[in-house]
């Protein structure tokens, strides 16, 4: 079977969901493919979003609890609170939520479909659905297929640098309004952390596995020591895992009729991890892109897509790049241990902010 649309959207996490929503409420053909058979499903996130994401936890299910600020703790065992208010929510009804809204506008959305072949010259794509293959004629494509990137890899365009993140979800038991977040050698390349969702929390790490030789190790340790604490309970409820793209912005986010959208964009924060926001709000901005570019209402509108997500995100990302280019130097060594070395490579110290 052979589909022409004006948008074909690859993947449907919340960059997805956003650039689909926003392409199709523009009046866009929309199509958003989705190799996952439930969007969302498994979560592989800690599920916390800044506040000014809240409009996108209105719908029934998602706002699972407030959070008034995080707790730092650092190698010599000082903890630092510092304000960092936002909402912990279920981030496959999330997910969901974006991708109903797109549906409900006139996307098409296919599920458990898996793009295996892209013409990027022809403009021409095949997605293997349960029903077959169905051949998509676009005129442009949003890449939004995670840090993995399908369409990055079809394009020959080089491959993220990655972190290593695993995470249990937990029984809290004790009420937590704070995120904890902790700064170790023991957690090379990332840190560790604990983020209460009511009466659970997602306890996780991220590791450089170049550095870390057992992380589930790792964090099992962690898990025991709260457990011990009275913290947490020894069940584990869940458990999931996955890839953190940290190499910072693609040098180019527009490849001819082609844009990229959150974590196949690099959009994800080098040293947090964060990419639920800048997913969202990039994936907005290339449907409103493509809009105005297919509907000759802005020549240059793809290039400004990607001049107004540098003029945002750039500074933040670039910053972050070469902080975790600072601590890389540091990992297996004693000076992994002090806590100025880890301060000056956490954003919750102000050490972090400061040139040398």
């Amino acid at each position: 079977m052979r589909v022409e649309v004006d948008v074909l959207v690859v993947g449907l996490g919340p960059a997805g969901g956003a650039a689909a929503l926003a392409a199709a409420q523009a009046g866009l053909r929309v199509a958003a493919v989705e190799c996952r058979k439930e969007i969302g499903v498994p979560v592989q996130c800690a599920e916390f979003i800044p506040l000014p994401l809240a409009r996108y936890a209105v719908p029934e299910g998602v706002l699972q609890q407030r959070i008034l600020g995080m707790t730092s703790h650092l190698p010599s065992g000082w903890a630092e609170k510092s304000d960092a208010p936002g909402l912990m929510i279920d981030r496959a009804a999330f997910d969901q939520a974006l991708a109903q809204q797109a549906g409900q506008n006139g996307a098409r959305l296919y599920l458990n479909s898996r793009l295996t072949s892209l013409d990027s010259a022809g403009s021409s794509a095949i997605v293997l659905t349960p029903q077959g293959e169905i051949y998509f004629d676009y005129r442009l494509l949003i890449a939004a297929d995670g840090p993995h990137s399908f369409v990055a890899r079809s394009l020959g365009l080089p491959q993220q640098e990655m972190v290593y993140a695993l995470q249990y979800s937990v029984p809290l038991l004790e009420f937590a309004e704070n995120t904890e977040i902790w700064l170790s050698p023991d957690y090379p390349g990332g840190y560790a952390w604990l983020f209460p969702k009511g009466g659970v929390a997602n306890l996780g790490l991220g590791v450089d596995k170049r550095f870390a030789a057992d992380p589930k190790a790792v964090l099992d340790a962690l898990h025991c020591k709260l457990v011990v604490e009275g913290r947490v309970g020894a069940d584990i409820l869940h458990r999931t895992g996955g890839a953190i793209p940290v190499s910072g912005l693609r040098q180019n986010l527009v490849e001819g009729n082609i844009l990229f959208v959150g974590d196949a964009a690099g959009l994800t924060h080098p040293i947090t991890g964060a990419g639920i926001a800048s997913a969202v709000v990039s994936g907005e901005l290339a449907g409103q892109a493509a809009a105005a570019w297919l509907m000759g209402c802005e020549d240059n509108a793809l290039m400004n897509y990607d001049n107004i997500i540098r003029d945002q995100f750039s500074a933040s990302l670039k910053r972050a790049v070469v902080r975790r280019a600072e601590l890389g130097k540091y990992w297996g060594t004693p000076v992994a241990s002090e806590d100025k070395v880890q301060r000056r490579g956490w954003v919750a110290f102000q050490e972090y902010y400061e040139e040398p």
